[in-house]
């Protein structure tokens, strides 16, 4: 079996003291549609809190689709809809009267490219979210103060706290997917969703987002869907293997890409498909 880079030491393993996982999503039999056809087919997995989850598989296998149902995107497609049941802390988000804006307050999300509002300076994007709900509305002192907080914690703040009120996209391509996982945080989400946040950064880029992904598994759950396995393997605690709609393999990292039980799983990571 070729060498898949090996990776970081689990952080549940220096948790094991502390107790069993706890657990943030479940979803029971969850199916996804496009009209008619199934892009998701009866998946039941169980993520654990605090730790980074991996779904890979070949292009077209639906983790993007997954992803999109943990936050109820995949419903804003036309003739989309989705069966079965998905909770998160315990609360089912497709449960009569769950508000769907709601949701996505507690579950963000950063997609592929990075998606600035290009009319919006650098501030006033990672403050976007915190003004959706007029309910939430602060003083300024305190928005200031949690867009300064998301800047940290998305690492970019000691790169562009002089430039706070310049746009959005004057800075440069890894900057701008940093600045979207930014806006995300500044809601203080309990689940961060991430649809393969570096396909279109460059390598330092990428490794930026990567550091940054594998600290915040500290203070929420992250699901981070990749076509890169490396990456995986470098970032994630466990990770989900889809094939064609299907749930084929879930496992601790290092165990799936060492000793996968399922002979599918083998022939993608090994390379004889995808």
């Amino acid at each position: 079996m070729p060498h898949i880079a090996a990776p970081r030491p689990p952080v549940t393993d220096a948790r094991e003291s502390a107790g069993p996982e706890k657990t943030c999503i479940i979803t029971r039999n969850l199916s996804a549609f496009f009209g008619e056809t199934a892009a998701v087919k009866d998946v039941t997995v169980t993520i654990p809190q605090q730790a980074v989850t991996a779904i890979i598989g070949p292009s077209g296998c639906g983790k993007s689709t997954l992803l999109r149902c943990l936050n109820r995107m995949h419903e804003t497609v036309p003739n989309a809809r989705v069966d079965g049941v998905v909770e998160i802390l315990g609360t089912s988000i497709y449960g009569e009267g769950t508000n769907a804006t709601a949701v996505r307050r507690h579950v963000g999300m950063v997609f592929q490219r990075p998606t600035p509002f290009p009319t919006m300076s650098i501030k006033a994007n990672v403050a976007a979210g915190l003004r959706v709900d007029s309910k939430q509305r602060m003083a300024n002192q305190a928005e200031d103060e949690i867009v300064e907080e998301a800047l940290h914690r998305a690492g970019l703040w000691d790169e562009v706290k002089d430039r706070l009120n310049e746009t959005a996209t004057g800075i440069s391509g890894g900057q701008q997917q940093r600045l979207c996982i930014a806006r995300a945080l500044a809601t203080r989400p309990r689940v961060l969703l991430l649809d393969e946040p570096t396909a279109s950064l460059d390598p330092l880029s990428t490794q930026k987002v990567e550091e940054l992904v594998y600290q915040l598994r500290e203070t929420m759950t992250v699901v981070i869907v990749t076509h890169n396995m490396q990456q995986a393997a470098r970032v994630s605690d466990r990770t989900a293997f889809l094939l064609a709609g299907e749930l084929i393999e879930y496992l601790p990292t290092n165990e799936l890409f060492t000793a996968p039980r399922d002979q599918r799983t083998e022939a993608y990571i090994t390379g004889r498909f995808g």
